[in-house]
């Protein structure tokens, strides 16, 4: 986080934020109660599980409530600079 942000949306707020670190879990399910029947470790899901690819981190804007990529922030920034 050493670059600059300025809000994509509301394009005046260049200082409230909160950041989102996201730490995906890969659980099996059941699929009638919800309850969780197995929990993966990274690296040993089965064959019809997915990986989690998103970001490691998204951005929230402290005065509109946006959320998305840190990149988006960033870009926006640097082609309005101060």
């Amino acid at each position: 986080m050493a670059n600059p942000y300025l809000c994509p949306n509301c394009k005046t707020n260049r200082t409230r934020f909160n950041v989102i670190e996201q730490n995906p879990v890969s659980v099996k399910l059941d699929p009638s109660t919800g309850d969780v029947v197995q929990q993966y470790e990274e690296g040993q899901l089965d064959m019809f599980h997915l990986p989690y690819k998103g970001s490691e981190r998204l951005i929230q804007c402290g005065a509109c409530g946006i959320v998305g990529e840190e990149e988006m922030y960033i870009k926006r920034a640097q082609s309005n600079p101060r």
